[in-house]
């Protein structure tokens, strides 16, 4: 039986690609929390290298600073999970990719590592495209760890489809 979850993925992924193709928009990710997914469901898809044009897997702090160029005072001050890091991942991916669309995940999966603050459950997003940057903070609660990354994948697609949609 196939995941149900995991079809709505790979649909939302093909609308992505052909609403991004059909505009002449190339994307980038950056990825922490994710692993990866993201990229991967985006490159499931046959087409994708007319459009996908590559990502960072930046799970550690030190590789966000380095390969994405996210301030340390920013993840001293605010912490790798916060729509202050996710802005820069994605400043960061669109910059260095050279995309019309980036867009970053970061948080924290579970099962350990929540705080009151920010508990297990809690990712920020950023979308970097030519003219904007914006972010957002979902809570995805009483979920498993790979529930938690799917639900992250699902809603980055969405604004990945929005974004799309009004270029």
């Amino acid at each position: 039986m196939t995941d149900p979850i995991l079809a709505d993925i790979f649909r939302l992924s093909k609308h992505v690609l052909t609403k991004a193709n059909h505009r002449g928009l190339t994307i980038g990710v950056a990825e922490s929390c994710t692993g990866g997914l993201l990229g991967a469901a985006i490159t499931a898809m046959p087409g994708s290298s007319s459009v996908f044009q590559g990502g960072f897997l930046t799970y550690s702090n030190a590789l966000k600073v380095k390969l994405l160029g996210v301030s340390a005072s920013t993840l001293k001050q605010h912490g790798a999970v916060s729509e202050e890091t996710a802005r820069q991942m994605a400043l960061g991916a669109k910059d260095r990719l050279d995309v019309d669309l980036a867009i970053s995940i970061t948080g924290i999966a579970g099962p350990g590592g929540g705080t009151a603050a920010k508990p297990v459950g809690t990712v920020c997003f950023g979308l970097a495209t030519q003219d904007s940057i914006e972010t957002e903070t979902q809570l995805f609660d009483d979920l498993s760890r790979n529930r938690v990354r799917d639900q992250a994948v699902m809603h980055a697609l969405r604004m990945l489809r929005r974004a799309a949609e009004r270029r």
